[in-house]
């Protein structure tokens, strides 16, 4: 097998737990180097750090799988894919979740989520790709889905020096497929929805917002599928505006409020402007919800991030009612959960209130996060009450 060999002290992240081997931190290559196969890697003085997928046209240059000496064959993946299962089934997940995240659960560049009958798959690293067809036989095996649609249109496959791809690979999808959320019942577009077709990362935290909302005004802004919006409605809240640039985002809001019976008020705008317009007309809530996309992408443009997180948190801060609540999330995992909260310190403070931080969440437990690979810890959400 192929062996890398790393630079003087490069491994001190790997120990730490971090899969991911730079180009610049690799010293020297020892064997036929071939991207998308399987390769050893070592420190600088020969200790054995893991075997994973090699892609030189990446900047991540290897991905590292396990970190055993074993062959990482069909045999190898069944079993991380069934033990990656199993967590989930012995946390209570059952009909829709996350079954596999990537580096987060030890097979790097592929993601699987659960809707029912069927599954949707992202494969976001060469040495996924290469072994495809062989994923789509374990996952046949271990769920007998009616079909497996995949979802590779990211624009960080191109990193990877892969093809955007979309389309059903195994059986037949239907251009929706229904979901119960905790009594909501939901109609998920896996074919051209957000991400896989749900925001399932959020899953735990849409029921946080029932606590809150009985006779209370509601804006959910960044509404996507409206879940946040209608278990604060099914929950008793007098008034629900639901927020959203794109026109499908609300006619699928407009859909799965129709099919819960629930009466929600859908505004397709921007909700920089919303939030603007709405404060200079005085207007006033007592729950909002902020939920927006990532604001980015990059390290690059972390600043002009900030600031977009901080101009919606602080409209949003003017517009509560004294002791309403705030429920604020960022999905960037480059804006860190210290920077989340000093972005959220300096939006109270130039909106002049007072907050109480009375929750914090991260993504669902179907989304774990590896501890030594902050890329994998992205979605902060906290819930302040507004003075």
């Amino acid at each position: 097998m192929t062996k890398i060999f790393l630079n003087p002290t490069e491994e001190v992240r790997i120990l730490q737990g971090h899969s991911w081997v730079f180009n610049n931190e690799v010293q020297r290559m020892e064997g036929e180097i071939v991207s998308g196969d399987i390769v050893s890697v070592y420190s600088n003085q020969g200790l054995f750090l893991g075997t994973g997928f090699l892609n030189t046209f990446s900047k991540i240059f290897v991905r590292i799988v396990s970190r055993e000496d074993v062959i990482l064959d069909e045999k190898y993946f069944m079993n991380a894919i069934k033990e990656a299962t199993n967590r989930r089934v012995e946390q209570g997940y059952v009909s829709h979740y996350r079954v596999l995240f990537g580096e987060a659960d030890f097979v790097p560049g592929l993601i699987v989520d659960k809707y029912g009958d069927y599954l949707s798959i992202q494969v976001l690293s060469l040495g996924i790709e290469k072994r495809k067809e062989m994923f789509i036989k374990i996952l046949v095996e271990i769920f007998h889905p009616l079909g497996i649609y995949e979802r590779s249109d990211l624009e960080v496959r191109k990193k990877e020096g892969l093809e955007l791809y979309k389309g059903c690979i195994y059986g037949s999808v239907p251009e929706t497929v229904r979901i119960e959320e905790d009594g909501i019942l939901l109609d998920v577009d896996i074919q051209n929805g957000q991400k896989t077709g749900l925001f399932l990362d959020q899953g735990t935290n849409h029921l946080l917002v029932k606590r809150y909302a009985k006779n209370k005004d509601v804006l959910d802004c960044f509404s996507h599928g409206g879940q946040f919006a209608l278990h604060a409605k099914r929950a008793g809240a007098k008034t629900v505006e639901a927020v959203d640039l794109s026109k499908h985002a609300c006619n699928q809001i407009s859909h799965n409020a129709s099919l819960n019976q629930l009466e929600i008020k859908v505004t397709q705008a921007n909700v920089f402007d919303l939030l603007r317009d709405y404060n200079k007309s005085g207007k006033k809530f007592d729950l909002i919800i902020l939920d927006p996309p990532a604001f980015t992408k990059s390290m690059s443009k972390l600043k002009e991030a900030y600031s977009g997180y901080k101009e919606i948190n602080l409209q949003a801060m003017k517009l509560l009612r004294s002791g309403g609540i705030l429920v604020s999330a960022s999905c960037s995992h480059y804006l860190t959960p210290s920077l989340f909260f000093e972005m959220l310190e300096e939006a109270k403070v130039d909106s002049g209130v007072i907050a109480q931080m009375i929750d914090f969440r991260i993504q669902g437990s179907d989304h774990p996060t590896l501890l030594g690979s902050e890329e994998t810890l992205y979605l902060k959400l906290a819930v302040l009450r507004i003075f």
